[in-house]
């Protein structure tokens, strides 16, 4: 047993020498790049951006709920896209349309039109359980131009849905960066997704001239290198990381992580923070971006101590 014990210390010290003498070899020679900090987050931070335009108080995604958010002063929305069947992008969430709509059906199976006939507002719920916005004007599809268009002093973070492995998913990062250009919203717009792989072929269009989000992959890799002290040999490439608390038992909201990510100019946001103490729980820590359902708490928050 003590020689047992020996050769396992023997081990354990070899690995360690073996890790110190990569960590420090990396160290010496690692080239820390930091990110160049892109038009878009050049306003005063925090940022407060509304969920889906603030789903919690409206209709996600419809007009109703980015005024209702507006009337709140939040520096922008945080969105989702998808392509319709006539390749419109619009802004919607799911890939059907049965939980948010008096509709059924795919939204890549759907033309503009199609949509443009659904109650958007049919389903949602206020506190008392009635339905106030069934059959209101505003509860109606948006089209991702509408929006930038009509809301023009808000930043966008477009989060794009759909899978590059569809047909859809294909077209969407082309189409999307055609209609940025065209409309000149360059340094409005942070493009972001769950699919690195989208991210990645938007900006071989985009080549690094709009914000970009991180995907999950580049978050994982982000967070293990900086835990396991290798922090300095990730490449940035993404100009935020737009994350959850917490995920699978990782909390993701250290000080120490968010100070790391700062340090490589990403800026660091949270969704969906719903609670006024956790909100500025995560600003004092050093946060630059929450996403909330609720920007009427985020409002008095931000009136109240910032």
């Amino acid at each position: 047993m003590a020689n047992c014990m020996k050769n396992i210390l023997k081990v354990t010290g070899l690995l360690a020498g073996v890790t110190l003498g990569v960590w420090a070899s990396t160290k010496l020679t690692a080239d820390v790049k930091v990110r160049d900090i892109k038009p878009y987050f050049k306003k005063r931070s925090p940022y407060v951006f509304a969920h889906r335009g603030g789903m919690g108080l409206r209709p996600e995604h419809t007009r109703l709920a980015f005024d209702k958010a507006s009337e709140f002063k939040v520096e922008g929305f945080e969105i989702d896209i998808r392509l319709t069947k006539d390749e419109e992008i619009v802004v919607f969430h799911d890939a059907y349309v049965d939980r948010t709509s008096n509709g059924s059906g795919k939204v890549s199976n759907l033309t503009l039109d199609d949509l443009r006939e659904l109650d958007f507002g049919y389903h949602f719920t206020d506190v008392e359980g009635n339905h106030p916005y069934r059959g209101d004007a505003k509860a109606k599809i948006v089209t991702l131009r509408e929006l930038l268009e009509e809301y023009p002093d808000k930043l966008i973070n477009i989060d794009i849905k759909d899978d590059p492995e569809t047909y859809a998913g294909s077209l969407m990062p082309s189409l999307l960066f055609r209609l940025i250009t065209e409309l000149g919203v360059m340094d409005r717009v942070l493009v972001t997704s769950f699919y690195d792989a989208q991210i990645k072929q938007f900006n071989l269009y985009a080549d690094n001239t709009i914000a970009l989000g991180a995907g999950v992959d580049q978050v994982s890799k982000a967070y293990f290198l900086h835990k396991l002290g290798f922090g300095h040999m990730y490449l940035a490439d993404a100009d935020t990381f737009q994350i959850p608390v917490e995920y699978n038992g990782i909390h993701l909201d250290t000080k120490k992580f968010i100070e790391y990510l700062t340090s490589l100019n990403i800026a660091v946001g949270y969704w969906n923070i719903n609670k006024m103490d956790k909100m500025d729980e995560l600003i004092q820590k050093g946060a630059h971006t929450i996403v909330t359902d609720y920007p009427d708490i985020s409002y008095h928050l931000m009136k109240e101590r910032y």
